[in-house]
């Protein structure tokens, strides 16, 4: 089905693309706890490697494409080379950075939940897989950090909802016998702007009614 959707070389160029801005992120909060290059480079590759790997061991597709593709391997690491000679800088263009990240996630929400219904599926598991594919590495960096996932903070603005949006797109598109080129392609850009724009308004998800707990938003 993705070989229908994208050809195989711009499948993976896209692929790559998801790969190295989720990796700069994984490198930048390395920077920021005082890791050294060693530890940058873990937390680049498991911020751009974890949730596609968690898919494709769910699914069976083993050994994961982290394994068998160099190229998937070596971008991380191209990823943290940058970040530790041009740290400064790379946090200066943060705010591209972040639209680049937005752009990886809809990416990757669209591509593992097609995957996950290619390897037999059912709809709601695929687009449940497809978010974990493209939330999981950062949930996975943020624990390595010690670090309360992004994911789960009230004070972090919507990141899961935006990827749980695309991945219900390309499932209704599956249902309705309508998931193509263009419909997948659209299921993108969905999740894309819906993250950008939670990002400039500040979008987050309500907490508990009548909550009584005195906690404040931290400070990022």
């Amino acid at each position: 089905m993705l070989q229908e959707l994208f050809t195989p070389s711009v499948q993976h160029v896209l692929d790559l693309m998801g790969i190295f801005v989720f990796a700069i992120s994984g490198a930048l909060l390395a920077v920021r706890k005082n890791f050294d290059v060693f530890g940058m480079a873990v937390l680049a590759e498991v911020t751009a490697l974890g949730g596609g790997m968690l898919r494709d061991l769910i699914i069976g597709a083993v050994p994961p494409a982290a394994f068998t593709d160099l190229g998937y391997f070596v971008t991380p690491l191209i990823a943290t080379a940058l970040v530790f000679f041009l740290h400064p800088q790379v946090e200066r263009i943060q705010v591209g950075i972040n639209v680049f990240d937005a752009a990886g996630l809809g990416l990757f929400c669209v591509t593992g939940t097609t995957k996950a219904y290619e390897y037999g599926l059912g709809l709601t598991a695929s687009a449940g897989l497809g978010l974990a594919t493209a939330v999981g590495g950062g949930v996975l960096r943020d624990v390595l950090a010690n670090e309360v996932p992004s994911l789960l903070r009230w004070d972090r603005d919507l990141y899961a909802v935006p990827a749980m949006v695309g991945a219900t797109m390309v499932v209704l598109c599956i249902q309705f016998d309508v998931l193509n080129a263009a419909t997948s392609g659209l299921a993108v850009v969905t999740a894309f702007v819906l993250r950008l724009l939670a990002m400039r308004f500040h979008w987050r998800a309500p907490r508990a009614w009548n909550r009584r707990s005195q906690a404040v938003e931290e400070t990022p």
